[in-house]
């Protein structure tokens, strides 16, 4: 396949090469109008597959408040009616997200004493079904805390025996209400199995800040410098700038990566501030038609303009900037070595109908073409296989 008169991030033109699955030449351009701005693939860096409602009727969220035991305990309330299994429902989104270009994916899957490992084997079918189609990495998230859901230590020791990736973790106050007990076993599990952690933080002020020195701590002490994610870490965006500041050197220090969706209601971290100072950020769906929330559509360009719309981003770098958290820093946090348009490099492309990359964050066009390994997967929003 030829790609021609495609244009580059860069603003470069040329026709493109692919053969074998990779990028073999960018080659001077045919005459003509021009393909489209050809991409990376996205790469969302946060999704639940397991918890998605994507494809079965409307069902109204049931939560009660707005706080995170509020939404565990209406999850389990839908959860119980469920009549489709969490494959059927997963599949749907890895569906939906590859028709807009994500061919890469880090999803948190439920492990708890009610679940055991159901959510899991689950996800574990639909990485299988779609593994020549996407990356999909799986962690294992006790959404019900460790300390306060006996047996979720061991289940979670199961979870990365039978091929999750990474240790999850939950609010260790908030939810557990006991640091270094949620802590020592989260960190006990990755520690024996030689894996990363991903840690959900929804606790904010200063002690969310406690709470992030603690894993900065754990971190270094288990030889686990970059390897480590904190997601939300809504705490970074509701203490003072300097303190914020000061938390980002040691985030960075320990190599820990924080991950932000752009949330609606909580502080958002200062992602700016924090990449000022070393921090790797990078960026996620999160939720999407499920318990927890109505809206997400997995299309990772939607969410950089999402996140850039929060920080009150207006100008080309910094839209450039929410780029790369859907794109190479993502790619960096997930360990994809073999990633990015070069020469040698994997055929998988994502073709926009835009100029520039800051147009294509502010206008979020529909994916004109996306390819993995040399052949086209999905055209005009519409994925192309069964």
């Amino acid at each position: 396949m030829i790609l021609r008169n495609a244009r580059l991030p860069d603003g470069s033109r040329h026709d493109i090469d692919l053969k074998d699955g990779r990028i073999a030449a960018f080659l001077p351009p045919s005459p003509g109008e021009s393909l489209g701005l050809v991409l990376p693939p996205l790469v969302d860096g946060h999704i639940h597959l397991d918890k998605t409602l994507l494809g079965l009727p409307w069902i109204p969220n049931q939560a009660a408040g707005h706080t995170v035991s509020d939404r565990i305990a209406a999850e389990r309330k839908v959860r119980a009616g469920r009549t489709v299994s969490e494959t059927e429902t997963g599949a749907n989104l890895v569906k939906q997200v590859l028709a807009s270009g994500t061919l890469h994916m880090r999803t948190h899957v439920d492990v708890d004493n009610q679940l055991g490992l159901r959510n899991l084997q689950a996800i574990l079918e639909v990485r299988e079904r779609f593994r020549d189609l996407a990356t999909i990495e799986i962690v294992a998230f006790p959404q019900s805390g460790v300390v306060r859901s006996p047996g979720t230590a061991t289940l979670l020791d199961e979870a990365i025996a039978q091929g999750a990736d990474l240790v999850g973790g939950l609010d260790p106050v908030g939810i557990d209400g006991d640091l270094e007990g949620h802590l020592d076993a989260i960190f006990g599990v990755a520690a024996k199995h030689g894996v990363g952690l991903d840690i959900h933080l929804h606790d904010g002020g200063e002690g969310g800040i406690a709470e992030i020195m603690a894993i900065v701590a754990r971190t270094i002490a288990n030889g686990l410098t970059g390897k480590v994610a904190i997601s939300h870490a809504f705490a970074l965006g509701s203490v003072p700038r300097d303190l914020a500041a000061r938390t980002a050197d040691s985030l960075a220090e320990a190599g820990v990566a924080i991950m932000s969706h752009g949330p609606g209601e909580a502080a958002m971290p200062p992602i700016k501030l924090l990449r000022e100072h070393g921090v790797e950020v990078f960026a996620g769906s999160d939720n999407i038609r499920d318990a927890w929330s109505p809206f997400g559509n997995g299309d990772m360009l939607d969410r950089a303009m999402m996140i850039g719309y929060r920080a009150n981003f207006r100008h080309d770098p910094d839209l450039k900037f929410v780029f790369d958290l859907v794109t190479a820093a993502a790619a960096r946090v997930l360990g994809l070595g073999d990633y990015g348009l070069r020469v040698g490099g994997p055929a998988d492309l994502v073709v926009v109908d835009a100029a520039t990359i800051p147009e294509a964050v502010a206008a979020r066009p529909r994916r004109k073409m996306v390819i993995k390994a040399g052949r086209i997967v999905a055209q005009d929003g519409v994925l192309a296989l069964p």
